[in-house]
């Protein structure tokens, strides 16, 4: 049991994330930042906008957007720093690796894989769905009546669109990074110029009285009208699937091998892209739902839709273009992370090794680009994703979380320095001062950096319990309310004695402010998005998850490049204690040699 315990804890160690990469650095602040923005400004704004408003939140869809943007953006800011900390291509599977182990690393990589596999598959399904409205459903009549797929967890039909487009990008992104990235830069201006175009078009042709439509002037179905015409829990989920929307700037934290300065340039784009994204959701969200009445939304393709309405077709055909460029290089952003991460995985031999060799020509890691597309586009094939996209959500959901822990346990690790200075006796007294610091150590060690770590156990199961209860208990209701604040008061508790604990001095490029409010904030919010999804959805996690360790127990564990490297470790460290030994021992010997030739010379 202690071999399997620390086999499951084993961590990257400094020299191995030093070490020089293969990948071409050739990515600077701007293509970051286009690569997060175009990776997320897709389905969000030219698709789920109007889906969401049309049976989830109405016009509050905008809040429901302001909420998963607080939720993605706090995330954001601990991913940021973990850039600052380790840029190495992998995302929040290298963070994870580095500060936690590599069970929990390969948790965190397994679920990367499940959302950038059906992120690519999905925003290419949205994409055919798009041209299949313009085309007047032409598309999916002929191929639903031609091959139609009778299957109930499956697809009404072939999406051979899809599947082509998800291939044309793998042969784009197995070309070369900087090429691919060329590309991404000018679908990603077109996009914004786009969203400009909406934001100027849309505010013109504005009724804000389509945010406050009486209840008798609402169709059956269809809510209570108003702003919440589906009240507060659809607003909650309407987040939960907007929070789709934000999936994607995390793609900028897999670039740390391909990045120029990755230090300095990926918490930078991460931070500018987050603040793009956010403004241009809630810009399009609120034209959209003032434009038309939520309930005559086109959940396919709602802006095609809401200009010709009013008869502004020449704006329609300009917005419709911008559209299917944005969706390409959505598709792009949601591909060209996986390969990353999945070469990364295998760079540590915890997944096939073949995975991991790059190409000497085109400088990517060309099998698992290839193995990748291929999934997914077999995924766009002959899947239906809408539920899919919820089982996404719940991964990527999981990985901020982890990010947000690996915040705190960092920010308050043990300091090895410290012990020279500090001699800490761990008693149950000394325990119980620490809680509040009353023993005034000045930097982290054993006892206050044990103290955080359970604190922030605790932090999480409360918030778990928290969540389960808003679930069962009816919103407002009394038992709801005590039992709400008093989680609340022992949240806020665990939080001030986590602040209260000393705090490492180790100097970097970008740190999250205000810890541990904000990391804390980070996994409270996560958490309670991953419970808004349905029952389904986490079964299927569930599923995915046991597949994984399926694969990690049969597998990772016994490959995994680490042992070897803990073994170089150990015998560097046994061959320099045998130098040492036999250095003290020359000089003793040196000594008494010294000392007898005195005494001979005085006699």
């Amino acid at each position: 049991m202690n071999n399997l315990w620390n086999a499951l804890t084993r961590r990257k160690t400094d020299d191995v994330i030093e070490c020089e990469s293969k990948l071409a650095r050739v990515l600077n602040v701007f293509d970051l930042t286009a690569l997060g923005v175009g990776s997320t400004l897709g389905l969000g704004v030219y698709v789920l906008a109007g889906a969401v408003a049309y049976d989830k939140a109405g016009p509050a869809v905008t809040l429901s957007f302001f909420i998963a943007a607080v939720a993605s953006a706090f995330a954001g800011i601990c991913y940021a720093e973990f850039a600052a900390r380790v840029p190495k291509a992998g995302s929040a599977y290298v963070y994870s690796y580095v500060t936690v182990g590599e069970f929990v690393a390969f948790t965190i990589g397994w679920n990367l894989i499940l959302e950038y596999v059906i992120g690519t598959a999905s925003v290419a399904s949205g994409l055919s769905g798009y041209f299949d409205s313009l085309l007047g459903k032409k598309m999916s009549n002929a191929l639903g009546s031609a091959l139609p797929i009778n299957v109930s967890f499956l697809g009404a039909y072939p999406d051979f669109l899809a599947f082509a487009m998800v291939l044309l990008l793998t042969a784009l992104l197995a070309f070369g990074v900087k090429e691919s990235s060329f590309l991404n830069n000018i679908f990603t201006s077109v996009n914004l110029i786009t969203i400009c175009i909406v934001l100027i078009a849309g505010s013109i042709n504005a009724d804000p009285n389509n945010w406050f439509i009486p209840v008798d002037k609402v169709p059956e179905g269809f809510g209570k009208g108003g702003f919440m015409p589906y009240g507060f829990a659809g607003v909650m989920a309407g987040a939960a699937k907007c929070f789709y929307g934000f999936v994607g700037f995390d793609c900028i934290a897999t670039t740390g091998e391909e990045a120029i300065n990755p230090k300095r340039n990926i918490p930078l784009a991460i931070v500018i892209s987050l603040i793009i994204i956010f403004l241009s959701y809630f810009g399009v969200s609120t034209v959209l739902t003032m434009m038309l009445p939520y309930y005559d939304q086109d959940p396919n393709a709602p802006f095609p839709t809401a200009f010709e309405s009013i008869n502004w077709n020449t704006v329609k055909w300009i917005v419709t273009l911008g559209a299917v460029f944005a969706l390409c290089t959505s598709l792009l952003g949601a591909m060209f992370p996986l390969p990353r991460v999945l070469y990364a995985m295998a760079n540590d031999g915890i997944i096939f090794k073949k995975l991991s060799v790059v190409n000497n020509r085109t400088q990517t890691p060309l099998i698992a680009t290839i193995v990748s597309g291929i999934f997914a586009s077999i995924m766009a094939l002959i899947f239906d994703l809408n539920q899919l996209i919820d089982m996404m959500s719940i991964g990527t959901l999981l990985a901020y979380t982890i990010v947000a822990i690996c915040v705190l346990v960092l920010r308050y690790e043990d300091d090895l320095k410290a012990e020279s200075d500090e001699i800490v006796l761990v008693t149950a007294s000394t325990i119980f001062r620490q809680l509040f610091n009353f023993n005034s150590y000045r930097r982290p060690n054993i006892l206050s950096s044990s103290i955080t770590k359970v604190s922030i156990v605790l932090f999480a199961v409360v918030c778990i319990v928290w969540c389960s209860l808003d679930k069962v208990y009816d919103f407002g209701s009394m038992p709801s309310i005590v039992s709400l604040s008093a989680l609340t008061v022992i949240l806020i508790l665990i939080m001030i004695i986590i602040a209260m604990q000393p705090i490492s001095t180790i100097e970097l490029t970008f740190k999250v402010p205000l810890v541990p409010v904000i990391p804390c904030l980070s996994v409270f919010a996560n958490l309670y998005l991953m419970f808004q999804l349905d029952v389904f959805t986490w079964i299927r996690f569930l599923i995915w998850i046991a597949l994984g360790y399926m694969a990690y127990f049969m597998y990772g564990i016994w490959h995994s490049t680490q042992i070897q490297r803990n073994r170089n470790h150990i015998e560097a460290a046994m061959k320099l204690q045998h130098q040492y030994t036999n250095h003290a021992f020359e000089s003793d010997a040196k000594t008494n040699e010294f000392n007898k030739n005195n005494v001979i010379e005085k006699i």
